[in-house]
């Protein structure tokens, strides 16, 4: 087992889009194995590579029960449907937010031996799948929210016991917030 850190809030790598990735062999494996090691032992959701510091376009899931990964995913939304729920984010340890993402998602990419993969999720798999592939592109899910969740959500990052010193920058989200207002 390997349980690798987790990169905290803060750190550059979490706001810097990944790289494709180009070959599928034992190096790529074992960290998909990293990945979920180390999501197993954080008990959570999802886990990107690039939140254990390696940029590349990968991640790892399990939510209700739906274990899977997926190496350069890409997303497609199959309605206009939203929901608007609490998310959290292992790089930001013990904080739950309100974020609206689309309640449906169809995911594709590969697995880590080059095999197509489709994952087709609602709900919290939905949400879980968005919030992964916005860590790859470098976009964290308080990116994501208006003007007043994102104020209050840093307040409650400079509260917590994990934060550090100095100002981190938040940037607003390069992807289309599905008619709201940034």
């Amino acid at each position: 087992m390997s349980v690798v850190p987790v990169r905290i809030f803060g750190d550059p790598v979490l706001t810097t889009a990944t790289e494709q990735v180009t070959t599928f062999d034992a190096e790529l494996r074992r960290l998909v194995r990293d990945l979920f090691d180390t999501l197993e032992s954080e008990r959570g959701s999802g886990l990107a590579a690039n939140q254990i510091g390696v940029a590349l376009r990968a991640f790892v899931f399990h939510v209700d029960g739906v274990r899977g990964h997926l190496v350069n995913p890409v997303l497609d939304f199959p309605d206009e449907q939203e929901q608007d729920g609490p998310e959290g984010c292992l790089s930001m340890p013990g904080l739950y937010f309100d974020t609206v993402r689309r309640q449906h998602v169809v995911a594709k990419g590969f697995s880590d031996r080059g095999d197509p993969v489709q994952v087709v999720g609602a709900g919290e798999l939905a949400r879980c799948l968005q919030h992964e592939t916005d860590h790859l592109d470098g976009v964290l899910f308080i990116d994501r929210m208006d003007a007043g969740r994102r104020r209050d959500a840093m307040r409650g990052i400079r509260e917590a016991p994990w934060f550090g010193p100095g100002s981190p920058r938040v940037k607003v989200s390069p992807h289309p917030l599905f008619g709201r207002i940034r």
